[in-house]
């Protein structure tokens, strides 16, 4: 619905009423967190450059708009094309300063081969939750859950979680899966929806993990949301999934 991991996306999903966001993040060369899916830009930014080798001031001056307006010419809006790619500390004051308190946000840290970088970037985030006292609204997740593990090990009282997709089905079982969450420390297990099933779902609230689901487009989910007790569900579209939720929950009119 709009530009990723920028400062208008994030804009729209709390004008859409999403209690959330979710952002990912790596570490530009200076050592600010950033907020950008891709190690490169080539994506968003039509540059190969890579983030790793450009400092957060430059980053912050790359128009990382106006290749989502020419490829969404009806979603396409002037203001996206004057959106740069956002330190993770601007997006919390984004946060902090909007009219809702109460949104959270999941910080999805982006893990490289190097546990050096992966250890600073956990630090680097966890004192960024620490400076904006925002430990009960950020959600510290990832596919690398070492890295979960050392969040919890700097603060535990920061909520994590464990992402796992359809290539972690090769890691083994469900209960595998829940155990190696369990393991990292992790307080959310965050699952694809193609592998989030009722058997899985339901090992996980045994085991007193929130279950998340992931990415969901497809409003029939709201549903099965209720039915197999998940926590959250994330999608591209909130205003979408929030009319089915009234729908479902006999809310509307």
């Amino acid at each position: 619905m709009a530009p990723e991991n920028t400062l208008a996306a994030f804009a729209r999903a709390l004008d859409d009423s999403a209690d959330g966001i979710e952002l990912d993040v790596r570490l530009a060369r200076d050592g600010v967190p950033v907020v950008v899916h891709d190690p490169t830009l080539l994506h968003t930014g039509s540059r190969k450059a890579r983030v790793e080798r450009l400092t957060s001031e430059a980053l912050v001056k790359i128009d990382v708009g106006s290749a989502f307006n020419r490829k969404h010419p009806l979603l396409a809006r002037v203001h996206y094309g004057r959106q740069t790619v956002p330190t993770l500390d601007a997006v919390f004051t984004f946060m902090a300063n909007s009219s809702r308190p109460e949104t959270l946000v999941y910080v999805e840290m982006k893990a490289v081969r190097k546990k050096k970088s992966n250890a600073l970037l956990a630090r680097a985030v966890v004192d960024l939750i620490r400076r904006h006292n925002f430990h009960r609204r950020a959600v510290v997740i990832s596919f690398n859950l070492t890295t979960i593990a050392m969040v919890k090990k700097l603060d535990p009282s920061i909520r994590t979680g464990a992402l796992f997709g359809p290539r972690q089905r090769a890691i083994g079982s469900r209960r595998r899966i829940v155990s190696r969450t369990l393991k990292s420390g992790a307080d959310e297990i965050l699952l694809h929806h193609l592998i989030a099933g009722r058997g899985i779902l339901s090992l996980a609230r045994d085991a007193k993990l929130a279950p998340v689901v992931w990415t969901v487009d497809d409003p029939r989910w709201v549903s099965r949301a209720g039915q197999n007790g998940i926590h959250a569900i994330m999608t591209n579209n909130p205003a979408k999934m929030l009319v089915r939720y009234a729908l479902h929950s006999g809310l509307s009119g």
